[in-house]
């Protein structure tokens, strides 16, 4: 057996076995395959799909490549959160907190940012002395502690699913049904929780740009979830428009903060009770949803839900001034406002373009390699369906360049588009799948 007979038969639509794709994952991962052969294949993987059977395999090789993260020891139902990935997506910070405000234990892997959409390990990185490389012992010891740790991918969880993730990236093979399913579940299933809640964003922001597609893949990491012995629920929601406000690193820290005191966007807040609700319910501790979504507010509102994100932040080296006082956070040398030159509603603030915005401002990578500017990005003032008036502020450019501040000024007023017409505006919760 060898990598390009693996290669050729994936570029000619045949199905790989079992053995092959063990083959690929294990040496793409202690070196033998190179970098430029592992392209190759998962360039022919994102123009070919994969069968169900495939998929299964490539998750559950990417999930023993390295160890698998054993919790056993917090005797407890842990329950995991993932998103596939949006603009301005700061849910986890937001809900992880309030779920172990709840006596509810998390345990979470984070990743970085993938294409134009943000990570949740580079927004806790903007917060000084924040530590998201810790060992195995000292993550379960947080959880075990505190209730709650936030890492990111450097241990040795999946470490195959890590290199590819990187390298879907920098090859624009971001988009795949089979790539993002086992590289989610690969994660869930060696991170050690037993019970895993999905977020599955759909829109111009996501990777699924259509309910139909979204909803594939719904069903394709539910698939896996059974037969990895893990009870999976995908929430679909909507990622047309940004979600909340804020696109850029501490920029969403600092709405996180707002939010955990008490001042919560509609869209981020119908996203976070929801997807927090079925969290609760697949820990056993609340089977109606709704009353679920009330002991979320109550902790936000008696400050238990902010006091635990302090604890986070703490105990993991961060310096929680910071989150007392968010004016501490570096501010970008350039902050613009951007006018309206119109009276109307707002009809569209595409997603994916702001992202690609808030990226080319220094937030997000072009390629692996690049380092991020946490203090860039973009604010936004109003949302799709509200009515502006000429000389109002759509929103405000984050910037540490002179010229790309003033390019980015243009193309945020191509991409904010006004009708005269009030456009109704879409659900933010599109379907449950469980």
């Amino acid at each position: 057996m060898n990598i390009l007979d693996i290669i050729e038969k994936k570029r000619d639509k045949r199905e790989l076995s079992k053995d092959e794709i063990q083959y690929f994952i294990q040496g793409y991962t202690d070196g033998r395959v190179m970098d430029y052969q592992a392209s190759a294949l998962i360039m022919a993987i994102y123009l070919n799909g994969m069968t169900k059977k495939e998929t299964t395999d490539l998750t559950l090789s990417m999930a023993n490549s390295g160890e698998i993260l054993n919790l056993d020891s917090l005797n407890k139902i842990i329950v995991d959160k993932h998103s596939t990935g949006g603009v301005g997506d700061k849910v986890s910070l937001i809900l992880l907190p309030i779920i172990a405000s709840l006596d509810i234990p998390v345990a979470k892997m984070s990743g970085r940012g993938l294409g134009f959409t943000g990570g949740t390990v580079d927004k806790l990185q903007s917060i000084p002395g924040y530590r998201t490389d810790i060992n195995v012992k000292e993550f379960i010891e947080n959880v075990k502690n505190v209730r709650i740790s936030i890492i990111s991918q450097t241990l040795n969880l999946a470490p195959a699913d890590k290199k590819i993730y990187a390298l879907r990236d920098s090859i624009s093979c971001v988009e795949s049904i089979p790539l993002i399913a086992s590289s989610i579940m690969s994660k869930k299933i060696a991170s050690g929780a037993e019970k895993i809640v999905l977020d599955v964003t759909v829109g111009s922001g996501a990777f699924m740009k259509n309910i139909e597609n979204a909803t594939k893949l719904a069903k394709e990491m539910i698939e896996i979830g059974k037969l990895a012995k893990k009870e999976t629920v995908c929430v679909l929601t909507n990622m047309d428009e940004p979600l909340g406000y804020a696109v850029g690193n501490n920029l969403e820290v600092i709405e996180a903060i707002n939010f955990l005191n008490k001042n919560m966007p509609n869209d981020l807040k119908e996203v976070v009770l929801e997807l927090g609700a079925y969290m609760i319910k697949l820990a056993g501790r609340g089977k109606n949803i709704q009353e679920n979504k009330e002991k979320m507010i109550e902790n936000i509102e008696n400050g238990k839900a902010f006091d635990k994100f302090l604890e986070l932040i703490k105990n993991q080296g961060g310096d929680i001034s910071y989150i007392k006082n968010t004016d501490k956070f570096e501010k970008a040398k350039y902050i613009v406002p951007v006018y309206s030159d119109e009276d109307g509603y707002i009809s569209e603030i595409n997603a994916e373009s702001i992202g690609k915005l808030a990226c080319y401002l220094g937030a997000g990578r072009m390629k692996k390699e690049d380092k991020i500017d946490y203090s860039v990005g973009i604010v936004l003032n109003k949302k799709v369906s509200e009515k502006i008036e000429k000389n109002d502020i759509l929103g405000y450019i984050y910037a540490n360049n002179k010229q790309k501040a003033e390019n980015a000024i243009k193309e945020f007023k191509e991409i904010v588009k006004i009708s005269k017409i009030k456009t109704k505006k879409i659900d933010t919760i599109i379907e449950i799948i469980d």
